[in-house]
């Protein structure tokens, strides 16, 4: 959540992050009445109880009348001070109820707007002329098949819709991928972690994945935990509750895991291929970094990703995601959208995002400075998923219906290209 001293001394800022998100504005006010609710309570409160602790004394040495004066005053007071205690209380637990349901204050620049009012910084390569070469490409639903790659119709008899196999090859490229992405974020010095998948509520909340987008959550009832869509969730509960030494610099985790999402409120879209799944794979890239830092951090993730997609053969562009489609967590959101050649559009393969303070204070994440401990900063990215697979097989298809599996991949696929099952 926002910092409360942030929002009590430039209230203006958090009111125009909020209009920016296309969010209430007024709750800004509503947080500033319950936090001067809880300030004054307090006050009295801590007043009153000194006060309380003097009586000790002054009843010992009392006789009489002054004494049952003193003992009726001592009654009052302490009926005073569970009252005020109890609405210091409430007025605390509100303050945070209402913080929570704030998204985490835009950095300057971020585009106002939703989905489609995103700021394109830069479009790299050019899709290829299929005309031009004289065949029309395939979709990569029809390709995954026809090499044998891809599976949906089991899928779907296993375990219902937007569920698939990847098979043979299907299966080899995208571990393949997987393991460049896990060396290549070795060698950028992040450390590899093996992460759970299921997660507590304290840690799904605490990462900012049960606001305003729970419904898109598997949650196991019987257990009170969650799946995670994102590795990001348990590598940003990996030092909850805890204070770290950034002095030699952010410290930087990586992760691959299998990633479930319920898709909720995406009925009809992206039915058919693997673009939109229930579960799918992921290398994540997670950064600690003092809050000073983390803009730069921000732009060295985002430089990893178009690493990889540079080294794919991918066309894409590269946006700066507007304000409401941020999502709760994120300051700011840089989305690299490769081009899919059967759709005409382009289509988020990796996102980052800087999440600033947000989730570290919620996860009471710290460091210790000189001035005592401070909350760190937070940040994320995609360095290779699933999805991937959509771009490569459409990208790189050939007349014969075979595909040319991207050279930087064939060290880990062990074969060049993928051809028709007979």
């Amino acid at each position: 959540m926002i910092d409360i001293r942030q929002l009590r001394e430039d209230p203006e800022r958090v009111r125009a992050s909020q209009r920016a998100r296309g969010e209430d504005d007024g709750i800004v006010d509503a947080v500033l009445d319950a936090d001067r609710q809880h300030r004054a309570s307090l006050s009295e409160f801590e007043s009153l109880r000194a006060a309380q602790k003097s009586f000790g004394k002054k009843v010992a040495a009392a006789q009489g009348e002054e004494k049952q004066a003193l003992l009726a005053e001592v009654r009052e007071t302490s009926a005073r001070v569970k009252q005020l205690e109890a609405a210091k209380d409430v007025a605390a637990e509100e303050r945070e109820r209402l913080l929570r349901s704030i998204g985490n204050v835009i950095i300057d620049g971020v585009p106002s707007g939703g989905e489609d009012d995103f700021a394109l910084l830069e479009t790299v390569g050019k899709p290829r002329d299929f005309a031009a070469e004289g065949f029309e490409p395939k979709d990569h639903l029809e390709l995954g098949e026809s090499l044998g790659a891809i599976d949906m119709a089991r899928g779907a008899k296993v375990s219902g819709s937007r569920f698939y196999y990847l098979t043979g090859p299907g299966a080899r490229l995208e571990m393949a991928l997987m393991n460049l992405a896990l060396d290549r974020a070795r060698d950028a010095g992040f450390v590899q972690l093996q992460v759970p998948t299921l997660v507590t509520p304290q840690t799904m909340g605490g990462a900012g994945f049960l606001d305003a987008h729970a419904d898109e959550v598997y949650r196991l009832e019987a257990d009170d935990l969650y799946l995670t869509g994102t590795s990001e969730v348990a590598l940003a509960g990996f030092h909850a509750d805890e204070i770290i030494d950034l002095t030699a610099g952010p410290r930087r985790y990586t992760a691959m895991s299998t990633c479930y999402r319920r898709e909720a409120g995406s009925y009809g879209k992206d039915t058919q291929g693997i673009i939109r799944v229930h579960q799918f794979q992921k290398v994540e890239m997670f950064i600690y970094a003092r809050p000073e830092d983390a803009e730069a951090e921000h732009e060295a993730l985002l430089a990893w990703e178009r690493g990889m997609l540079d080294d794919l053969g991918l066309a894409y562009r590269v946006i700066d995601v507007a304000a409401g489609d941020l999502g709760g967590p994120a300051a700011r959101k840089f989305d690299c959208e490769a081009w899919v050649p059967t759709q005409g559009r382009y289509r988020e393969l990796t996102s980052t995002s800087n999440c600033t303070t947000y989730q570290a204070r919620r996860l009471n994440t710290r460091e210790r400075g000189e001035s005592g401990t401070r909350t760190v900063a937070t940040l994320n990215g995609t360095l290779a998923t699933t999805r991937f697979l959509v771009a490569i097989l459409e990208t790189h298809q050939q007349a014969d219906g075979s595909v040319t599996v991207p050279e930087v991949l064939r060290p880990y696929t062990g074969f060049d290209t993928i051809t028709p099952r007979a």
